[in-house]
């Protein structure tokens, strides 16, 4: 029997000038960075590396800035939150060091975690000192986690985690991972049995590869578990509890500006270089682009509510994705019915950054296929 489609809501939340005051202080703070050489703006900045740029917003409190002052956070909004990632996006700053730990494993720690773990996790990353990468998908199994292989096995003291993991972020940078895996063998729903666990990625037993793209760049990484033992005290949440835990997460991590802002440094340099031929070409990608802010901030609005939006979220990430592919060959047209792109200037160099990286869009996160299995779910459609 099919259940009845969920309502998808994104209704419309303004933001505070309190939130506009501190655009302002960050979009200040960019553009000073920026003029002291410290960074050069890149596509899909949120991919590049910097433990020192992390280390500058961790002592601006633009890091963990939701949580408790306890936990090394500024006890600020959601919507605060939006908009410094925001800025930093369209700035194309180099945040990938602390943007997983601050995204989504932090949250993670602070809503399921022990205190423990709270108190020793939560303020490192917040003074961006602490990295994390993601332990979700699995070869063969992709974006469909429920068909996840790696297991953990209960032992004394602990338990023995082996398996893989691949297109960990940063993993060979990072120093630990929430890792997903089956914690008893599969019953008939086949969404029970997992746990999730702060695995140390300089624990023996781990093993990290790299995964080199099409640029030669090392981003991606697979990680292999061979029996590593993680103790009781870095269990996260409760053993059985991980595919709700994993939902949560997925929340968070599907439906920020990164989802549609990753090539905004091209747009950018796309609006500054148009000429009239070009109009109707920039005015469709700011009508998408402004869409789909609309809709990720109305997802955040919701997390601020305490609702778990998890459909909305992966209609931001497929939408934002497409968008995101969609951008470079309108650029590409219009450029050639134009003056065409010229070698050495800031649209050729963020064209070529943007075409070299989107074919990872709609693969991290979760692919396509499966963010609309979501969405024809939550509709009642499969």
């Amino acid at each position: 029997m099919t259940s009845a489609p969920e309502a998808i809501r994104f209704p419309y939340v303004e933001v505070p000038e309190s939130a506009q005051a501190l655009r302002r202080e960050v979009r200040t703070f960019l553009a000073e960075e920026r003029a002291s050489g410290s960074f050069e703006p890149a596509c899909d900045c949120w991919a590049d590396f910097s433990e020192a740029m992390s280390k500058k917003l961790g002592a601006r409190g633009w890091l963990g800035m939701t949580w408790p002052k306890v936990h090394g956070g500024q006890e600020r909004s959601l919507i605060e939150r939006w908009v410094v990632t925001e800025e930093l996006l369209a700035a194309g700053a180099p945040v990938g060091a602390h943007w997983i730990a601050d995204r989504q494993s932090g949250p993670q720690i602070l809503r399921y975690g022990t205190d423990e773990q709270r108190r020793f996790f939560l303020p490192q990353i917040a003074r961006g000192e602490c990295y994390f990468a993601i332990g979700m998908s699995e070869p063969g199994a992709g974006s469909d986690l429920s068909s996840a292989r790696t297991v953990g096995e209960k032992v004394e003291g602990g338990w023995k985690i082996t398996g893989q993991k691949v297109w960990t972020t940063w993993a060979h940078r990072a120093h630990y991972a929430i890792t997903f895996c089956r914690t008893s063998p599969q019953e008939k729903d086949r969404h029970a049995g997992f746990s999730q666990f702060i695995v140390d990625l300089k624990a023996p037993g781990v093993t990290i590869r790299p995964i080199v793209n099409l640029s030669g760049e090392h981003h991606f990484n697979e990680i292999y578990l061979d029996g590593v033992f993680v103790p009781d005290s870095r269990v996260l949440g409760e053993i059985g509890g991980g595919w709700q835990q994993l939902m949560s997460e997925l929340a968070l991590e599907r439906s920020g500006p990164e989802r549609f802002l990753s090539p905004y440094p091209l747009l950018n340099a796309f609006a500054e270089s148009a000429t009239p031929d070009n109009d109707a070409a920039l005015g469709s990608m700011l009508a998408e682009v402004f869409t789909l802010r609309q809709m990720s901030r109305s997802v955040a609005g919701q997390l601020m509510t305490g609702r778990l939006p998890n459909v909305e979220a992966a209609l931001v990430k497929d939408v934002g994705n497409a968008y995101e592919q969609r951008m470079q060959d309108i650029v590409r047209e219009a450029q050639t019915s134009a003056a065409g792109l010229q070698a050495g200037d800031a649209l050729q160099r963020h064209f070529e950054c943007a075409v070299m990286r989107s074919p990872s869009f709609t693969l991290r996160g979760g692919t396509s296929e499966v963010l609309r299995g979501v969405v024809a779910r939550a509709l009642g459609l499969r």
